[in-house]
C-alpha cells in the first residue's frame, strides 16, 4: 500500500511537473549504511553493517540479478544509492562508467586514452577503485590519471596527469593504490620523485595541499628491515608508490595516516603532510611489491607481504612520539594482494604468495598465534577451474566471511577463531581465473568482479522484502 502510494505520487510529479522532477534526480545522494562508496567499503575495512543476508546458499547459488561483459581491470566496482561506478580498459580508453546497481543499466560514460601496457603480461586496465561522494566521483588510472567527475553527470571536474606532473617512475604493475578521503582533501600515493610519494589536494578544486614522502624520510637510513645492509643512498629513479591503499586512523588521539610504500610504512599528519615515523619493510629483491592494506587496532599496526620471506610485522605507536616500535615479526601471514579482515581480536586473511602455495588462515592478532589454517593450494592448477579458492578475497557481513577465490569459486564461512567453518560454497560459472577484487556487499546485493565480467547477485534472505519504485 505504502510503496503504491510513493509510486502514484511520483508519476504524478512528473506529469505536472517534469523539470521538478529532473531537479531532484540531480540532488545530492546521502551515503546509506548498505552502501559500499570505496575501496573495502564505508569503512575501508571490508565490513559492511547489513543485515537480512543469505544464511547459506540456495543449490546453484544467489539468484543473478544481472551480469556485464566489461573491459580489462582488477579494480572493484564502487556503489553508492543506486548508482554502480566501474572504472575499466575498453579498446585504447579507460572508461569510468555509471551503471544502475539494481539493473546494470548503463547512464554515462567518461573515456580518455591509455597507452598502458602491463610488462609482465596481465591485463591493461586500471587497478584502483572509485571513490564516490555526495556529488563527486575519483578515479586514479594505471597510468595514474588522477580523475574528478560529477557523480550525477560524468561531467570533469578537475584532472591531473600525476605521471608527468610529478616524474613518476614506472610501476611494475601499474598504479594500484586507491585515493582516500580525509575531510576535504584527497590523499593519493602519487609514488613522485624526489618527495612527493604522496600528495594531498583539494577535493573539490584539484589544487594541490602538500606533497612529501621520498627522499627526505628515506635517504640516509639504515635498512632495519634487513641486518647486514648499508646505508641506503636515495636516486631519482626509485620506486615508491606500492598497491597499498592508505589506511586513516585514529592512534593515541590523533589523526594519523599510514602509507605502506614501497619501501615501507609511513605515518604522517593527513592535513598537513608532515612525517611522524618511517618503518623499512619490503623484500631484499628487486621485483616485488607491498599490496596488502595496513590494519590498525587501537595503536598496533599489522602489515604484511609475500615476497621472499616478508613475513608481517606488528608496530605500536608510542603515545609519546607517534614513533613505531616493532613489537613482532613473523612467517604466520604472508599476504600477497588482499587485506585481512579484523574481527574481535582475530585476522582472517589468505596467505600465500602463488596458487600453489594458498592457505587460508585465522591468526590472534594480540598475539600472532595461528588459531586454524585450510589448504587451499590449487589441486587442479593448470585447468584454472580449482576445487579451492587459491588466494581470495574476503569481505565480513552479520559474522560470515563472503570469500571469492581466484578461480571464481565463492564461499561463506563464519568468522569462527576456533575452527574454520565453511558454510556454504559455489563456483560461479561465469567467472574464470582471475577474480583478484574483493566482493563487494551493497543493499543486499553482492557484486563480483573478473577481468571480463560483473555479476549482480541477489544476497538478501528470501523473506527479505525491498520497497522499489516500478
Amino acid at each position: 500500500m505504502v510503496k503504491n502510494s510513493i509510486v502514484s505520487l511520483f508519476r504524478i510529479c512528473v506529469r505536472l511537473c517534469p523539470s521538478v522532477v529532473l531537479f531532484l534526480s540531480f540532488l545530492a545522494t546521502p551515503v546509506l549504511a548498505g552502501d559500499w562508496p570505496e575501496f573495502l567499503g564505508l569503512d575501508r575495512n571490508g565490513i559492511s553493517s547489513e543485515t537480512g543476508l543469505l544464511e547459506k546458499f540456495p543449490t546453484n547459488g544467489p539468484a543473478l540479478l544481472w551480469e556485464k561483459e566489461i573491459g580489462a581491470g582488477y579494480g572493484a566496482p564502487s556503489v553508492r544509492g543506486e548508482r554502480l561506478l566501474l572504472h575499466h580498459r575498453v579498446g585504447t580508453n579507460e572508461v569510468v562508467e555509471c551503471f544502475n546497481a539494481n539493473t546494470g543499466k548503463s547512464l554515462w560514460q567518461f573515456a580518455y586514452p591509455s597507452n598502458f601496457q602491463d610488462p609482465y603480461g596481465y591485463n591493461n586496465g586500471p587497478r584502483a577503485t572509485p571513490l564516490l561522494t555526495e556529488k563527486l566521483v575519483y578515479t586514479f588510472g594505471a597510468e595514474g590519471m588522477l580523475t574528478c567527475l560529477e557523480l550525477n553527470t560524468g561531467k570533469l571536474v578537475w584532472q591531473h596527469d600525476t605521471a608527468k606532473k610529478w616524474d613518476v617512475p614506472e610501476a611494475f604493475f601499474g598504479v594500484g593504490s586507491s585515493p582516500v578521503l580525509e575531510g576535504d582533501l584527497l590523499l593519493v600515493m602519487v609514488g613522485g620523485q624526489p618527495n612527493a610519494g604522496m600528495v594531498a589536494f583539494e577535493a573539490k578544486t584539484g589544487k594541490v595541499a602538500w606533497e612529501n614522502v621520498g627522499k627526505t624520510n628515506w635517504d640516509g637510513r639504515p635498512k632495519t628491515g634487513w641486518p647486514g645492509e648499508p646505508i641506503f643512498h636515495w636516486r631519482n629513479y626509485e620506486k615508491q608508490a606500492s598497491y597499498a591503499t592508505p589506511v586513516i586512523a585514529t592512534v593515541n588521539g590523533k589523526r594519523t595516516a599510514f602509507c605502506l610504500m614501497r619501501q615501507g610504512l609511513v605515518s604522517l599528519n593527513p592535513v598537513t603532510g608532515e612525517i611522524h615515523d618511517s618503518f623499512w619493510f619490503r623484500a631484499r629483491v628487486e621485483e616485488s611489491v607491498n599490496a596488502a592494506n595496513p590494519v590498525v587496532l587501537s595503536n598496533e599496526v599489522f602489515i604484511s607481504s609475500a615476497y621472499y620471506k616478508s613475513g608481517s610485522v606488528w608496530l605500536k605507536v608510542r603515545p609519546e612520539d607517534q614513533k613505531f616500535e616493532q613489537i613482532r615479526r613473523d612467517l604466520v601471514l604472508e599476504i600477497h594482494w588482499t587485506t585481512p579482515i579484523l574481527h574481535n581480536g582475530y585476522l582472517y586473511a589468505f596467505s600465500g604468495r602463488n596458487e600453489p602455495d594458498s592457505r587460508f588462515r585465522c591468526v590472534e592478532f594480540a598475539s600472532g598465534k595461528l588459531m586454524w589454517e585450510r589448504d587451499e593450494r590449487w589441486q587442479a592448477y593448470s585447468t584454472k577451474t580449482p576445487d579451492s579458492y587459491g588466494r581470495g578475497s574476503a569481505i565480513l557481513a552479520e559474522g560470515k566471511l563472503i570469500t571469492l577465490g581466484e578461480g571464481g569459486l565463492l564461499g561463506l564461512f563464519e568468522a569462527n577463531p576456533k575452527e574454520a567453518k565453511e558454510i556454504s560454497r559455489w563456483q560461479v560459472p561465469q567467472l574464470q581465473y582471475p577474480c583478484w577484487a574483493a566482493p563487494v556487499l551493497a543493499n543486499k546485493k553482492l557484486y563480483l568482479r573478473s577481468e571480463s565480467r560483473l555479476l549482480c547477485l541477489d544476497f538478501g534472505k528470501p523473506s527479505t522484502k525491498r520497497l522499489t519504485l516500478e
